[in-house]
């Protein structure tokens, strides 16, 4: 059984690919409305999948092709992120036999496709990894920073695996930041047979967390198919389901910036180390007026920005290695002013923990203050 699936999100394809020929079908992906169109005249499939907002030629547009070629005899279901009733309604009118709006799991895509075709006679004998979670694909695609030095004890690489393989239009990159441990290996295993979703950016020298943040932004930057990109720290201390909620909000509003915020509230697991929290409450103050915003946590290492704005923050080289958070955002103050404020979202995070093992050290964080004075200097 022969099936068609056009997406310009190339991890979408991929991840329909891999779960429907798991199954037995024989399927074939196109990036373009027209090579979708000639791979359909080429092949004559069964069933067309195709996303409605293609460039150039719409979803709607091949529907309108395939039901109207008398040669053709294709079913087909259309993918959108669009939920307008007349949307809906004009891809029903066109001939469509299915609707699915994204976000949409595998396994659903998996029901719908057996009730209009039916199931393979053989399913296909794989010995490597599948989608046994009921994997989710979304509507935009995200690239997340993971800045990486000496974590080789602690990367939990069974949840970065799970996660991607549930969450399909991520891709994570780690960055390893000249670490002189065996990081740079374990992030090589992770990331071997699950290149499209896991990427390893390597640092031959040690240049900070805010080096390699900047490093792994401006590279993510060039994927053509992410339209978000954010970061986040390798040991987790925020987890993943607490940055798809940072995520939700950028996508969902027309912030340049959506930040997690570790202030503690109620219903919010928020650990910290006592005596760091002090430090960080006086830090705080300072950053604040540094700013001229009422910001409550800059330094959360959860963030999440429009692809958009992202050479106008990372271009440059940071001046310092730990508070770049803080030059964002004052580099976008310096272009938007006073606007600033309302690009910029700071979300509580459900849970946040201090980990043991942290690079910043309490030494380091009394160095802060010379460093927020380096700051305000050469951004006055």
């Amino acid at each position: 059984m022969k099936i068609v699936a056009i997406d310009d999100q190339k991890l979408v394809l991929l991840s329909i690919e891999k779960k429907l020929s798991d199954l037995g079908y024989e399927v074939y992906t196109a990036k373009t409305g027209q090579g979708g169109v000639e791979l359909i005249d080429k092949i004559n499939p069964c069933l067309v999948i195709v996303d409605i907002n293609l460039r150039h030629m719409s979803g709607l547009e091949i529907t309108k092709y395939v039901k109207e070629s008398p040669n053709l005899k294709a079913k087909v279901i259309i993918l959108s992120g669009e939920t307008q009733e007349e949307t809906i309604i004009k891809g029903y009118n066109l001939g469509a036999d299915d609707f699915m709006k994204k976000p949409v799991s595998l396994n659903e895509i998996v029901v719908r496709v057996k009730r209009l075709i039916g199931a393979p006679n053989k399913k296909k004998k794989n010995n490597l990894e599948t989608y046994s979670s009921n994997g989710l694909i979304r509507e935009k695609c995200i690239g997340v920073v993971i800045p990486c030095y000496n974590e080789e004890d602690r990367l939990l690489s069974d949840e970065f695996t799970e996660f991607v393989y549930a969450n399909l239009g991520y891709h994570l990159c780690f960055v390893n930041d000249g670490s002189t441990d065996n990081t740079l290996n374990v992030l090589n295993k992770l990331s071997k047979g699950r290149e499209d979703y896991i990427s390893v950016y390597d640092c031959e020298k040690n240049g900070g967390k805010a080096e390699a943040v900047r490093l792994g932004m401006l590279h993510l930057a060039k994927n053509v198919e992410l339209d978000y990109i954010g970061f986040l720290d390798a040991d987790l201390s925020t987890d993943f389901k607490d940055f798809d909620d940072l995520v939700k909000t950028i996508e969902t509003t027309n912030y340049k910036i959506v930040s997690g915020s570790r202030i503690s509230r109620m219903g919010a697991n928020i650990n910290k180390q006592s005596a760091r929290q002090i430090i960080s409450l006086t830090i705080n103050y300072i950053i604040q007026k540094i700013l001229g915003m009422k910001f409550q946590d800059t330094q959360c290492g959860a963030k999440i920005l429009d692809k958009d704005i992202i050479p106008l923050l990372f271009e440059k080289k940071f001046v310092t290695r730990w508070l770049f958070d803080v030059e964002m955002f004052l580099r976008l103050k310096k272009k938007y002013g006073e606007e600033t404020k309302k690009l910029i979202c700071e979300q509580p995070l459900k849970r946040w923990e201090h980990v043991d093992g942290s690079k910043l050290s309490m030494k380091d964080s009394l160095k802060i203050a010379f460093q927020l004075t380096k700051i305000a200097t050469h951004y006055r």
